[in-house]
């Protein structure tokens, strides 16, 4: 597929998805995005279609992509585009470190079809996770990460790290811990540690399955703001909470590009002034990124299970 035919297709669905939450979608805002990374966003590329439900979080759909190293550190492509302005905060230095500190397999980019720019995400090979000795220890890394490495340790994640997701304009740092299988007390215990609140019993049943956790942490505080855990489904019923009606209709609509079932990924996040609900779905999903993906042999078991049921 060529480049502007590859572009066109993934504009294509970002349009569909944006229609279906009745949210604008500017073409040429989001194809400034796309093509700002020229044939860096390839048939190779993992995209990622999100959105968040209720009144306060929603609003817009978020568009994931991922690139090669070699197209350069996003945040600079982000400046030069002006996107965002150039800072001399720590958090300009972070993606560097990171790269000077540890291998790393790709980048990502999260942009939204209202809000433009958002994040950078620096991806670590799944046979060499990210250490979070290493990373905690980075001098632009915020100071809270290594105040709650223990907490992390303690849950067997300290060598677990899959995904930092750094966020320019909040000035936030997400560290993505592949979780497995949690057990309730170590649910339970997690959130005591970092002074957030139980879920409701059924999300707590829930998130036990979560492949994925990520806390967000900042340069201001030394607590961590929110914790997100992560769990894939192929069924589009299967959020135990009661479902925002537009994460229902995204679940059952959003476009996909690869046989089988829509991979969808529910996301629970509690911080401490509210509980809220995500959802990420994949649009491209290439079979080099997904078939070494441990969540891929978790998800085709869930779906030959739903397909039975």
């Amino acid at each position: 597929m060529s480049e502007t035919k590859n572009a066109e297709a993934v504009y294509s669905a970002i349009e569909e998805s944006a229609a279906l939450l009745d949210i604008p979608c500017s073409r040429e805002k989001v194809m400034s995005v796309l093509s700002a990374f020229g044939d860096g966003v390839s048939e190779e590329s993992v995209i990622v279609l999100a959105m968040a439900g209720g009144e306060r979080h929603g609003g817009d759909i978020d568009y994931n992509f991922t690139v090669p190293t070699e197209v350069g550190d996003p945040y600079e492509i982000a400046v030069a585009n002006g996107w965002i302005e150039a800072t001399d905060h720590p958090i300009a230095n972070l993606l560097p470190e990171i790269v000077e500190s540890s291998p790393v397999t790709f980048y990502g980019v999260e942009s939204g079809v209202v809000g433009g720019f958002k994040k950078t995400y620096v991806f670590f090979p799944l046979d060499n996770l990210g250490k979070l000795s290493t990373l905690a220890a980075l001098p632009s890394m915020p100071r809270s990460v290594a105040e709650h490495a223990r907490t992390f340790a303690g849950l067997g994640m300290d060598n677990r790290i899959s995904i930092i997701g750094i966020d320019y304009i909040r000035h936030t740092v997400n560290v993505y811990f592949m979780a497995g299988s949690l057990q309730e007390k170590s649910v339970l215990s997690l959130l005591e540690d970092t002074k957030l609140p139980a879920p409701n019993p059924q999300l707590l049943e829930f998130v036990q399955n979560s492949f994925s956790i990520y806390p967000t942490f900042s340069y201001q505080s030394p607590d961590i703001h929110r914790i997100c855990f992560s769990s894939v489904s192929p069924d589009d019923t299967a959020y135990p909470t009661t479902l925002h009606e537009e994460i229902a209709r995204f679940a059952k609509s959003a476009p996909y590009e690869y046989g089988g079932a829509r991979v969808l990924v529910y996301g629970a996040t509690i911080s401490r002034s509210e509980e809220y609900h995500k959802l990420g779905v994949y649009f491209r999903r290439p079979p080099a990124f997904w078939d070494n993906l441990p969540l891929a042999a978790t998800f085709e078991k869930l779906a030959a299970a739903h397909r039975g049921a």
